[in-house]
């Protein structure tokens, strides 16, 4: 039997910080779970298939329901929050080794300025002695 994609454990994490299923005030048919639309989405981006190749016998809905999940989960902010969440777990079981780290611009805003107003513009200040020899 194949190791499952998305197991219960990560399932268990993950399902909280997922939107609410949106209201159908109008019926419609019943909404694949949100389950089988990470598995299908995992699926797709693991082997790198096309969404429209994503096999039906999976049981997680078509490809394109698949990257319209993905697409929402985007707009509503879930892999940040993802990513903060396995994060915090693997840095709490120690599985983290921090002194590989590195932190970018893309991971830190920038300081505005270098602690200096406008106005001033940088140049070096002179000690008592450079002045002294300055005339």
């Amino acid at each position: 039997m194949a190791k499952p994609l998305l197991s219960d454990a990560l399932w268990d994490g993950i399902k909280p910080i997922l939107p609410p299923e949106p209201p159908k005030p109008d019926g419609g048919r019943p909404r694949v779970s949100d389950r089988s639309a990470l598995t299908g989405i995992l699926f797709v981006l693991r082997t790198g298939i096309q969404w429209r190749m994503l096999p039906m016998e999976m049981g997680c809905g078509s490809g394109v329901t698949c990257w319209r999940r993905l697409r929402d989960w985007t707009e509503a902010g879930v892999w940040p929050n993802l990513h903060r969440l396995v994060l915090d777990e693997l840095g709490a079981n120690g599985a983290i080794d921090w002194s590989r780290a590195a932190i970018d611009g893309s991971s830190i805003a920038a300081k505005k300025g270098f602690g200096w107003s406008r106005s001033e513009s940088y140049r070096p200040r002179k000690t008592g002695l450079q002045a002294s020899h300055s005339g």
